[in-house]
């Protein structure tokens, strides 16, 4: 028997949550140089190249990431549905929609991937964590109202457009909770090469062209701090707390957002948007104040992957 407190995780989660949530606000001053198809392109591009290129750096060479042949479809299913739906509904979600307000429904992404980690992936829940789920959907129905609140006439299809890319991230934390033990840097690359090649194929095929390189070069950069260095951080988070209260922690993410929409480049707000943002401020609170530590029985572990003197595998094996 061992206790795990998981503060390593926990901290993973929210550093994770806050390079996410900078990169929403960002993104947007972008939306008007490309479509949503490259720009979410771009970003993984970043996300991609820039993971790979740290993991051959870290391992001296190129290596196996030892993945076994049942998780591939796990990883697999994950990147079309993380990579390359998710960013697409997103982009274009924030075509019509405030950053501010987009960054508070991203909230939802963590709700949705509690739900299907209680009751499709079978993780524990309780009524605290609950309680806090249920103020940030209602924050987020406050926010998805047609109207002022979200910042434009267009702001209900531009929030369900959010709801849907939360959707498809919930079920790629899901998916990606199974293969989690494997090497993060690979795993959070791959998701970016794969999504990258998919959404920037696409968008040239439709006649779209790359912008400038003063474009480029920045959105670049986002993509591999925002998403990539984020993601790797939250491949290691689900390792020690699950899919449920990894997407709990990273609920931290759209306040990081909303707040350099506000602060830094001046979005407009209104009363609704400070009721959700209350709503789910609170939700919030609630989660990170939960005290999830109890008791873990492991059987004998295998591990599928090599190991090199790096990070990733300076930890105890039962």
């Amino acid at each position: 028997m061992k206790t795990h407190k998981g503060s390593s995780a926990v901290l993973a989660a929210l550093a994770a949550a806050a390079l996410f949530g900078a990169s929403t606000p960002l993104a947007k001053q972008f939306v008007g140089d490309m479509s949503a198809l490259l720009l979410a392109g771009l970003l993984y591009l970043g996300s991609g190249v820039g993971l790979l290129a740290l993991r051959v750096l870290r391992d001296h060479g190129w290596h196996s990431p030892g993945l076994a042949r049942r998780e591939w479809p796990w990883l697999l299913t994950a990147i079309g549905c993380g990579g390359v739906v998710g960013p697409t509904l997103l982009m274009l979600g924030l075509a019509s929609t405030s950053a501010a307000a987009a960054s508070l429904l991203l909230n939802l992404e963590g709700v949705l991937t509690a739900l299907l980690a209680w009751f499709v992936f079978k993780e524990n829940a309780n009524r605290r964590v609950v309680l806090g789920m249920a103020l940030i959907v209602a924050g987020g129905l406050l926010l998805s109202w047609p109207g002022p609140a979200v910042g434009t006439n267009h702001g209900g299809a531009g929030a369900a457009l959010i709801v849907g890319a939360c959707l498809c991230w919930a079920l790629d934390n899901n998916l990606t909770r199974q293969v989690s033990n494997s090497d993060a840097l690979f795993i959070a690359g791959l998701k970016g090469i794969v999504a990258a090649l998919v959404n920037i194929g696409l968008a040239l095929a439709l006649g779209q062209s790359l912008p400038p390189w003063r474009v480029v070069g920045p959105v670049l950069l986002i993509g591999f701090v925002g998403y990539g260095i984020s993601l790797a951080l939250f491949v290691l988070a689900l390792r020690g707390l699950g899919a449920a209260r990894t997407g709990a922690y990273f609920g931290a993410a759209p306040f990081v957002g909303a707040g350099i929409a506000i602060g830094v480049f001046g979005e407009s707000t209104s009363p609704l948007f400070w009721g959700a943002g209350l709503l789910m401020a609170a939700g919030l609170w609630l989660h990170l104040t939960e005290r999830h530590e109890h008791p873990h029985w492991h059987g004998t572990l295998q591990h599928s992957h090599p190991h090199f003197p790096d990070i990733h595998h300076r930890h105890d094996h039962s």
